[in-house]
């Protein structure tokens, strides 16, 4: 763990325990299951965010994803009686391929990521919005799963599977992210893309896999929100859902300017905003505000990175001047 990840771990267990002393209820084992549960449930979707930062790119479609993938799994499992293993496969399917399409417009025809991810923001919820005729997608009355409720919004010893899934998940991305080529592949094209090119490195493959990553994980996120709430309004549906996992990301120490960053970083983030969110409910404080606290975590988040940056390049500056000096003192 570095020292962002355990100044954040810090950060959470003071702010914490303070919501547990002003507001006992914050303790109650009912509110820590629903927390752990949106944990779970945002927790996969800034995985996938994580992995697009880390090159230097964005990902702004994600609610749009999630509101499109979410309907289509409700009408293809509740309306068109599919197989709820096959429809699961294919939404994740479908996830892929939106992340394909991104990672080969932003690598092979040099679109900038903000323009790409911005148009899909808009293009698949108008799509959603469309496939619905602007309605709500939802299940008959006495329709259920067992099954895959179980899976997407049941508890396992208590504990929500969507919490489980997301460490069951962090544990596998841990891996890839950490100690795989790929990686090291990843960070070296955050850290300066030509220079990985000039490696040897096939940035352009690299960048796209990270894109498909991302679709994957949204697509999954997008089935455990889409049986977590049991009714979609595509309209606003998963609305602002990218706001939440970059300022995960961020605050779990991804640099938007991307090579840097760790998965527990991300998962801790995560659990920083639904306490946060946690505090604002517990608390009394309008949620009208929830977006206003949300905008003001990113902006200390990004200024804290910043800082950090300039901090650094500082004492490397000084540090190698410091050798220097010694040097030719010895001379």
């Amino acid at each position: 763990m570095s020292k962002k990840d355990l100044g954040l771990l810090i950060l959470i267990l003071v702010v914490g325990a303070i919501v547990a002393i002003i507001n006992p209820r914050f303790l109650l084992p009912i509110n820590l299951a629903n927390t752990s549960n949106l944990i779970g449930l945002f927790g996969i979707l800034s995985i996938g965010q994580a992995f697009v930062i880390i090159t230097g790119g964005i990902e702004l479609s994600v609610g749009s994803v999630v509101a499109l993938l979410g309907t289509l799994f409700i009408d293809f499992i509740a309306v068109r009686n599919l197989d709820w293993p096959l429809a699961f496969v294919l939404i994740l399917f479908l996830g892929a391929i939106i992340g394909l399409v991104h990672g080969w417009l932003i690598t092979r025809l040099k679109l900038q990521p903000f323009v790409v991810t911005l148009c899909g923001l808009l293009i698949y919820r108008g799509v959603a919005r469309f496939y619905t005729a602007d309605g709500t997608a939802g299940f008959a009355f006495g329709q259920n799963f067992p099954d895959l409720e179980f899976l997407t919004a049941g508890r396992s010893w208590g504990v929500p599977n969507s919490f489980i899934a997301l460490i069951v998940i962090s544990i596998i991305m841990w891996v890839v992210l950490h100690r795989s080529v790929f990686g090291r592949y990843l960070y070296a094209i955050g850290k300066n893309e030509e220079a990985a090119k000039y490696s040897g490195i096939r940035t352009g493959r690299v960048v796209m896999a990270a894109y498909v990553i991302c679709g994957v994980l949204t697509a999954l996120s997008a089935i455990y929100f889409a049986m977590y709430t049991r009714s979609i309004s595509p309209a606003s549906h998963g609305q602002f859902y990218e706001l939440y996992a970059i300022a995960a990301a961020v605050l779990g120490g991804f640099s938007l300017r991307g090579g840097e960053g760790s998965l527990i970083g991300v998962i801790l983030g995560t659990v920083l905003l639904q306490e946060l969110q946690n505090l604002v409910n517990l608390l009394g404080i309008p949620s009208s505000l929830n977006f206003a606290v949300m905008g003001g975590v990113i902006l200390i988040g990004v200024l804290v990175d910043q800082q950090w940056g300039v901090f650094r390049e500082r004492r490397l500056m000084l540090d190698a001047t410091r050798k220097g000096v010694a040097g030719q003192a010895a001379e």
